[in-house]
């Protein structure tokens, strides 16, 4: 079974800003460079690594990763500060670096992405949380996330 476009954007921006917080800032190229120069995937984008050319990858699906990412690094301070702000006696630094990648991603889309509705940016991180986290992870997201969005709500109110 294929996962769609946006799903499997999601899943690989993930791994970019898991990787972001290993990297000098302001380097979001030299990651993405990094990361699509070294790993390729099978035909459901996550499956194992292949050792040829990634042509498999439709090029819809990188350039909804890249922008996600690009946004997510532009926005970063302003994502950790609504993390911050709505994860009760949890700092940045205590959280999973995996759950932190997927708050970022979601948080990016609830603040900054209007066309995306918050039940589709919350549901899809509970899934990649489902996918790549602990047993925790999805209703840890989730509570955050639905924090966040009811805060969005009321801006736009």
């Amino acid at each position: 079974m294929s996962i769609g476009v946006r799903r499997s954007g999601r899943e690989l921006a993930v791994k970019i800003i898991y990787s972001l917080d290993h990297a000098p800032e302001g380097s979001v190229d030299d990651v993405l460079g990094t990361f699509w120069g070294h790993f390729r995937f099978q035909d459901n984008v996550l499956g194992e690594p292949l050792e040829e050319e990634w042509d498999n990858l439709p090029i819809t699906v990188v350039r909804f990763a890249e922008e996600l990412v690009r946004g997510v690094a532009a926005h970063r301070p302003q994502l950790d500060e609504a993390i911050k702000e709505y994860s009760t006696n949890w700092s940045l630094e205590r959280m999973s670096r995996v759950d932190l990648a997927i708050l970022r991603l979601a948080a990016f889309e609830l603040l900054f992405q209007p066309d995306v509705p918050a039940s589709v940016a919350i549901n899809e991180a509970v899934e990649i949380g489902k996918r790549y986290g602990t047993k925790d992870t999805p209703a840890f997201v989730n509570g955050i996330l639905d924090k966040i969005a009811k805060c969005r709500l009321k801006a736009e109110g």
